[in-house]
């Protein structure tokens, strides 16, 4: 039993739908979590930039003396996931494996989508992980820069014409292409569900990647006997930018209230 937090991080708010899941599934959690609103998205940034900013971020996790991470972004997992592991004397955990295995067991037709931000899909790391577990499927990708935007500026609600507008453009060519998986492969997209649900129809199962990651974690905590005792944990909310704001959101994102008003930080003396 180990009662230290968990740290989390995302660009955003996005990855709040990963510590909901982590809140369903072990409540007994503390959790630290850092939202880098001042810098999102992450996902138009160079792999130099995007490995700076993800060192960053573990480095202020890592004053909570935690005992595990979650990089609950999408493109930190594709570019920078193998750097932070091995330069890090503790369990590190992306999101990108999590899903792959979920959706190889899920596809009957071997015909997976993938939607995520630019920098993700030029890394290729969903498609590798997914020939990898089963070299037959077939992958078709699409980035989807404008999601992570508007959802973060609270565009994500069924019947908003914007997102619905831009989701339909991102998915349509998807919706073509036969597909019975498609992999939810940024942690802000589970926002967007019933949106994207809609426009796939019910043939297409959704995988969300945030939430495949934290069952991993769970049971790569219980190999290690690092789960917490019986209890109810704690989420600290952090970010790097306008923390009122940002927990009105984190409101919408958890579906609770926050326990304790949330902490800014200067991310830059990281």
């Amino acid at each position: 039993m180990d009662q230290r937090p968990i740290g989390v991080f995302d660009s955003g708010l996005g990855g709040l739908t990963a510590v909901r899941e982590m809140r369903r599934l072990m409540p007994s959690e503390n959790i630290i979590y850092f939202g880098d609103t001042s810098r999102v998205p992450y996902g138009g940034r160079s792999p130099e930039i995007l490995l700076k900013y993800a060192r960053q971020d573990v480095h202020f996790l890592r004053s909570f003396d935690i005992k595990a991470v979650l990089v609950a972004c999408g493109t930190v997992s594709t570019t920078a996931l193998p750097q932070l592991q091995a330069e890090n004397d503790l369990p590190i955990l992306g999101v990108v494996e999590p899903a792959c295995r979920k959706a190889a067991a899920m596809t009957r037709n071997r015909r997976v989508g993938l939607i995520a931000t630019a920098a993700s899909v030029r890394s290729g790391a969903y498609e590798r992980t997914l020939h990898r577990l089963d070299e037959t499927i077939h992958v078709v990708s699409r980035a989807c820069p404008l999601l992570v935007p508007l959802v973060e500026n609270g565009r994500y609600q069924p019947g908003d014409v914007v997102i619905e507008t831009v989701a339909r453009e991102y998915l349509e060519p998807l919706r073509q292409e036969g597909l019975d998986v498609l992999i939810l492969g940024c942690t802000h997209y589970p926002l967007l569900t019933d949106i994207i649900r809609e426009i796939m129809g019910p043939e297409v199962a959704l995988v969300n990647a945030g939430a495949e990651s934290v069952h991993t974690l769970h049971d790569a905590l219980a190999r290690r006997q690092l789960l917490a005792p019986e209890g109810t944990g704690q989420a600290l909310l952090c970010t790097s930018d306008r923390p009122e704001g940002f927990g009105q959101m984190a409101r919408r994102f958890l579906q609770e209230e926050p326990t304790a008003p949330v902490r800014l930080v200067d991310i830059e003396g990281y």
